[in-house]
């Protein structure tokens, strides 16, 4: 019921409610988007690993982008993950978390085979690489197939990494009797990072539009609705 109120001649008036009180502002980790860092982060990690498996390092020097793999990539996307996972994004948890993890393998695998950390011998480096490879493709497989109902521009960025860990799988599987892998098939690999490191500069472009106030840019309508 309204309260009524009485004015000078007698007349009962509503009594003035009172206004709701605004919602407070958001602050703090609501306010922001994972995935700002987590684009941020794969993307300086794709770059490196690119631009060394296309030549830009001696053949054969793994170890180059390993500063940025692990200090900023692997770091920055377990960072992000943690972030979306405590504002409730589970599937960009889940993505951020795959790939940080990845690259943090990536990381270990490589200082573990050129400091003999797990005493493989050299004759199991081949297939201990192949290993790894297989182990992930499958991964990263599936975490496409998930997400169908993403953008397709995400959708795209995985079966890039799908079909770069696939070239390198083949460059593996291919080593001449040395173990040298194609080299051919690993400076493929190394374009298609390239490549997959380009879209995720239009993901993170997006993602920098929307949280700076401006305008998004499209991603593509998902695979599966």
């Amino acid at each position: 019921m309204t309260a009524l109120d009485a004015d000078p001649g007698g007349t009962a008036q509503p009594a003035p409610q009172e206004a709701p009180a605004p919602a407070p502002a958001v602050v703090g980790p609501l306010a922001g988007d994972p995935a700002m860092l987590g684009l941020s982060s794969f993307i300086v990690g794709s770059i490196a690993l690119g631009l060394g498996l296309v030549g830009v390092v001696p053949v054969g020097v793994l170890g180059a982008p390993l500063a940025i793999i692990l200090a900023a990539t692997a770091l920055g996307l377990l960072l992000a993950a943690i972030w979306a996972a405590a504002v409730g994004q589970s599937a960009v948890a889940a993505v951020f978390g795959i790939f940080g993890t990845f690259w943090l393998s990536y990381g270990m695998l490589v200082l573990g085979l050129d400091h003999n950390w797990f005493a493989i011998t050299a004759t199991a480096v081949l297939a201990t690489v192949k290993l790894f490879l297989v182990a992930w493709l499958v991964a990263i497989i599936m975490l496409t197939l998930a997400t169908l109902r993403l953008p397709s521009a995400f959708t795209a960025v995985f079966v890039l990494v799908d079909l770069a860990l696939l070239l390198l799988l083949l460059a593996f599987a291919t080593a001449s009797p040395l173990g040298v892998p194609s080299s051919g098939l690993l400076k493929t690999a190394g374009y298609v990072v390239l490549v997959f490191a380009a879209v995720g500069v239009y993901l993170f472009y997006d993602a920098a539009q929307a949280g700076t106030g401006g305008k998004r840019v499209p991603l593509g309508n998902p695979l599966i609705k």
